[in-house]
């Protein structure tokens, strides 16, 4: 499959466009300095800068924003300092053009180099999170709207439980984990919290186009509410019972080859799936078994899901919002129980969710249910806000910022979300406390990201743009929380990498933007044997160098197009035989949902002044 580059109709026919055109889609050229971008665009009023990158050691001093209408230079800037190699290049500079506020359409010429075209203006994020529930739609069990056809009806056989092993139970539904059908419910459960917490916070982004079943048309609910119920729907079913809660569904026997999902034969029992009991003891049930240690990590994000849904489905009898309610106390009760990991049980490769964290959970979900509570009662229960206080004193910062590595899914949800819902409900000096931690959390990765020009302090493991989604909303959260922009460089750095500002000048979200390099030749079934567009998926990410030599199984199966931009530091393949760098995940689109509806609806009324001071090497 050849790559699509793309190039935008709408470029002006001057001599500067033309140029900027044969530079944009010819990636293959004879090139030595390239300019990256938010391929998306930028808003007037918010944080603007471009990467001058070159493969020389070059010196630039200055460099101009060019409107494509006219070819008139808007504004000359001056780079500042050299930031020095990174990756695959030896000189990089930042080209800040915050002060252009002006909305159109430019491009931006600095050396020798010449940007894709970028669009500033008022709308450039509208309609993104809503984008990104297509791929969410597309991932749902059971019914399938994109397919309009239904798989995995048949699932799924117990193992681990109080009941016999291979008891049936319903537990159809939900969605597929990636690329493979695969289903957890720690990754559902925060996803589902996400779409929730998305429409919570920024309910006039989103629109109704879909009804719950996923098909087109209206229900007078949201689509992100749909999508979200969707997901509670599945959390009731893996925990049918307060004294029951089921962790996973189907294993890696899944892997088995790439296809279109459909009712699987190959686990041994007709068309069912195992559906795995949370035992809070190591599980496996071929070669490779889990470090679980509780039930804890589980069982929070069941009762923060189950919480939050109670205070926000809507378009429902009672009934089902009474079940929310006692399944947020149950399974919140179970988490107190048996602290502890809940780990995904592997199967025949070693590769499983290592999730090494507990306490964040708790604590996320305790101040959950005090959110519940207080909406059903309106009394606060301080006792459940002191030991949510509790919990978040015992993780005070996600362990992995700051630092260069960790194993995969150990940190997870890659960031304390419980700060951040515990602070809107704190005072004095226990509010101070908790936006603290995340202050010193994002001083950390600051530490290394202000060393080079793309402001990149996130370690390139697997599901790096994951991370990297999470730490841009914990950047947000803590300007939300206390009005401080010292660190709105570094969030924004985080959300242009994600959209093209990157060593491969690449969005990471497939199909957005249109006219945009984005992927297309995913590690997914539906674009590799159907060609069917995966709109709105998140990609995995890049990952570092040494990972990617050692993981078992990848073969790229074309010419690498990125070949240039590839390093000893970190790569990343627009291949379907790179399972590592380019397989779309539900729960990392499901964070993005929330970062791009946090970037739609909020915007800072004043443009940012000089911000965190910039390092370099």
């Amino acid at each position: 499959m050849m790559k699509k580059f793309y190039s935008n109709k709408r470029v002006a026919l001057t001599a500067i466009a033309c140029i900027a055109l044969l530079s944009f889609t010819s990636p293959a050229s004879d090139a030595r300095s390239w300019i990256r971008i938010n391929l998306l665009g930028y808003l007037p009023e918010n944080s603007k800068t471009a990467i001058w990158c070159g493969k020389q050691d070059q010196i630039i001093t200055s460099f101009y924003v060019i409107e494509v209408s006219t070819g008139a230079t808007v504004m000359k800037g001056n780079t500042g300092p050299a930031y020095g190699a990174y990756g695959p290049f030896a000189q990089t500079y930042r080209l800040n053009f915050s002060r252009l506020k002006r909305p159109g359409r430019y491009i931006i010429k600095a050396g020798d180099a010449i940007s894709p075209e970028f669009v500033i203006g008022e709308d450039v994020y509208k309609g993104a999170a809503d984008f990104c529930l297509r791929y969410m739609r597309q991932q749902r069990s059971g019914f399938n709207p994109f397919l309009k056809d239904s798989c995995h009806t048949h699932d799924g056989y117990t193992m681990y439980g109080p009941m016999p092993d291979s008891t049936h139970i319903d537990a159809s539904g939900g969605w597929h984990d990636a690329s493979d059908y695969l289903q957890y419910v720690a990754t559902s459960a925060n996803a589902t919290w996400h779409l929730l917490a998305a429409w919570r916070d920024f309910p006039e982004v989103f629109g109704d186009t879909h009804q719950a079943n996923g098909l087109a048309g209206k229900n007078n609910r949201a689509d992100v509410l749909d999508e979200a119920k969707w997901g509670l729907d599945w959390l009731l079913k893996m925990h049918p019972r307060e004294d029951w809660m089921f962790n996973q569904l189907g294993d890696d026997r899944d892997h088995a080859g790439m296809r279109i999902p459909k009712e699987d034969s190959f686990y041994g029992k007709g068309y069912e799936r195992p559906v795995y009991f949370a035992t809070g003891q190591p599980q496996g049930l071929l070669k490779y078994k889990n470090r679980a240690t509780g039930v804890a990590s589980t069982a929070g994000k069941f009762a923060s899901a189950f919480a939050l849904g109670y205070q926000t489905i809507t378009n429902e009898d009672q009934a089902y919002k009474d079940l929310l309610y006692q399944r947020a106390l149950s399974a919140h009760k179970l988490g107190v129980q048996k602290p502890g990991v809940c780990q995904t049980a592997p199967g025949r490769s070693p590769y499983f969710y290592e999730e090494d964290n507990w306490t964040d959970d708790m604590e996320l979900a305790t101040a959950s249910l005090h959110q519940m509570q207080q909406a059903k009662t309106s009394q606060p229960d301080e006792a459940l806000l002191k030991t949510a206080l509790q919990y978040a004193r015992v993780e005070k910062l996600t362990p992995w910022l700051g630092g260069d590595t960790a194993r995969h899914y150990q940190w997870y949800p890659f960031i304390n979300l419980g700060h951040f819902e515990l602070a809107k409900q704190s005072e004095g000096r226990q509010k101070k406390e908790l936006i603290g931690y995340y202050k010193q959390g994002i001083e950390k990765v600051w530490q290394k990201a202000g060393k080079n020009a793309f402001l990149r302090g996130i370690p390139f493991i697997w599901c790096s743009n994951n991370l990297t989604t999470s730490f841009a909303i914990q950047c947000y959260w803590y300007r939300n929380l206390t009005g401080d922009d010292q660190y709105l460089q570094l969030e924004q750095a985080n959300f242009d990498w994600l959209l093209g500002c990157n060593p491969w000048g690449t969005s990471m979200v497939y199909g957005l933007p249109a006219t945009g390099d984005t992927p297309s030749d995913p590690h997914s079934a539906f674009t590799h044997l159907r060609q069917y567009p995966i709109d709105g998926g998140l990609v995995d990410g890049p990952v570092y160098g040494n990972i990617y030599k050692n993981l078992i199984g990848i073969t790229l199966n074309e010419p690498d197009e990125y070949a240039a931009f590839q390093s000893d530091l970190v790569v990343y393949h627009d291949d379907y035989g790179d399972y590592s760098t380019n397989e779309p995940t539900m729960d990392g689109t499901a964070s993005l949902v929330y970062l791009f509806a946090a970037k739609e609806q909020h915007r800072p009324t004043q443009p940012p002044q000089t911000g965190k001071p910039e390092k370099k090497k």
